[in-house]
C-alpha cells in the first residue's frame, strides 16, 4: 500500500448544485402524491366492496379539511406533474417524421398537452353525465 486515501466522491446534495436537477426531482418527488392519491382510489374501492356503510364512511371521511388540504395539493403537484411530463417528452422520444419533416418539441408538448386537458374533461363530462 501506498499511504493514499481512496477519492470518495461527495454526493451528499448533488441534485442541489444545478438547477435542472432541481427541477427534475421536484418533478420526480411530485409522483409521490401520485401514488398516494391512487392509494386513496384503492381505499375507497374497497369501501366500496365492503359495503354502504363503509363507503358512506369512506365519502365523509373526504369531506375532511385534512382530506380536502390533500386533494387540492394532489390536485397541484399532478398538473405540475402533467406540465413537466410533457415538457421533457420531446427530448426523450425518438424522433417524429410527419409528412417527411421533423416534429419539432413544441408541437410535441402542445399537442400532449392538448390531449391531456381533452381526455380530462371529457372524462368529467362523462361523470357528471352518468351521476345525474
Amino acid at each position: 500500500m501506498n499511504g493514499r486515501r481512496p477519492y470518495v466522491r461527495p454526493m451528499a446534495g448533488w441534485w442541489r448544485r444545478n438547477p435542472y436537477f432541481i427541477e427534475y426531482m421536484v418533478h420526480e418527488a411530485t409522483a409521490l402524491f401520485v401514488g398516494g392519491y391512487a392509494l386513496l382510489l384503492v381505499a375507497g374501492l374497497a369501501c366500496l366492496a365492503a359495503g354502504e356503510a363503509a363507503w358512506n364512511a369512506w365519502l365523509a371521511w373526504l369531506a375532511t379539511p385534512p382530506c380536502l388540504a390533500f386533494s387540492l395539493l394532489s390536485l397541484v403537484a399532478l398538473v405540475y406533474h402533467t406540465i413537466t411530463w410533457f415538457l421533457i417528452m420531446p427530448r426523450t422520444l425518438p424522433p417524429i417524421q410527419l409528412g417527411g419533416r421533423r416534429l419539432s418539441a413544441r408541437a410535441i408538448t402542445t399537442t400532449g398537452l392538448a390531449i391531456a386537458t381533452a381526455s380530462n374533461l371529457l372524462l368529467l363530462l362523462l361523470v357528471g353525465w352518468l351521476s345525474r
